[in-house]
């Protein structure tokens, strides 16, 4: 078993003051392996944050990013499978599944991670897995300002991926759970 946390467009300081102090108390140190990060920390002090939550912290760029050498793109391996690591904010129009799916076939990747559109999303696609944990503060974006924080813990074992999506409702975390299996390619 290995715990991959997702998130991302935080937007602190300069939309949120901080996560949620509900996500705070279930996000604890030495029980999350992997954290890839949608970009949009804005300060080195986010980063510092999930840093004290997993040593292998992945981040991308996002368009409001304070530190500019995070890369546009990533793609990090875990166990089996190739996770690429986009923003978001490149792909037009934002969150559409074609424009999608057309960088996942560059990346070449069995799971595809963006942000952006601060909402959450997960799909299954052609055989590969998309995820956007939408904003983990709950930040707005221009087109919406009532945006639930969310974020996503991803459980992988062996050939299976068992997401579970956090969602902040009120003063209530609501928890959902998707599988993916990856499929074995034909030869």
């Amino acid at each position: 078993m290995v715990l991959v946390l997702v998130l991302g467009d935080l937007h602190i300081p300069h939309r949120k003051s901080g996560l949620p102090v509900k996500f705070k108390k279930l996000l604890v140190p030495g029980k999350i392996q992997h954290i890839l990060c949608t970009g949009n920390l804005c300060t080195k002090e986010s980063y510092d944050y999930l840093k004290t939550l997993a040593s292998d912290v992945h981040v991308v760029r996002g368009d409001f990013e304070e530190n500019i050498t995070y890369p546009e793109q990533k793609v990090v391996s875990v166990g089996p499978f190739r996770i690429g690591l986009c923003h978001g904010h490149q792909i037009v129009p934002w969150g559409d599944a074609e424009s999608l799916a057309m960088v996942q076939r560059q990346l070449d990747v069995d799971i595809l991670i963006t942000g952006h559109t601060h909402r959450f999303e997960a799909y299954e696609h052609e055989g590969k897995f998309y995820v956007n944990p939408g904003s983990a503060t709950g930040a707005y974006n221009p087109l919406d300002l009532n945006i639930v924080p969310s974020f996503v813990l991803m459980d992988i074992q062996a050939e299976t991926v068992v997401a579970y999506v956090y969602q902040l409702h009120g003063d209530d975390v609501k928890v959902d759970r998707i599988e993916y299996k990856k499929t074995a390619v034909a030869s």
